[in-house]
């Protein structure tokens, strides 16, 4: 019974190693996927920070939209100013003209 009883404890420090392996092995397991969990939190703060970027830069591109289409507003509405100037000035020249020709 002594030598059943060494064997049965033999057994027990056997499969009380194989735990302790698979411990380890759950432990490790565990610490990548900390690990992993940290590098994709990291990762979606990157994104984040990305995505405020392509917010600023569109907003950037709005405003500056939005002042070129004024810009163009402004040139569109001195266009029109000179081209009704040229026109009375074309009609005063034709009248001088005609003036001249009359005396």
């Amino acid at each position: 019974s002594t030598r059943e009883a060494v064997a049965a404890i033999r057994g027990f420090g056997i499969t009380i190693g194989e735990v302790s392996e698979i411990a380890a092995t759950i432990a490790a397991a565990v610490e990548q996927q900390g690990a992993a969990t940290q590098e994709i939190a990291r990762n979606v703060q990157q994104a984040a920070a990305g995505t405020q970027d392509v917010t600023s830069t569109i907003a950037a591109v709005s405003d500056g939209a939005s002042s070129t289409g004024a810009t163009a507003t402004s040139v569109l509405g001195a266009a029109e100013a000179v081209s009704q100037l040229s026109d009375q000035l074309s009609a005063e020249v034709g009248q001088f003209i005609s003036g001249l020709k009359a005396a």
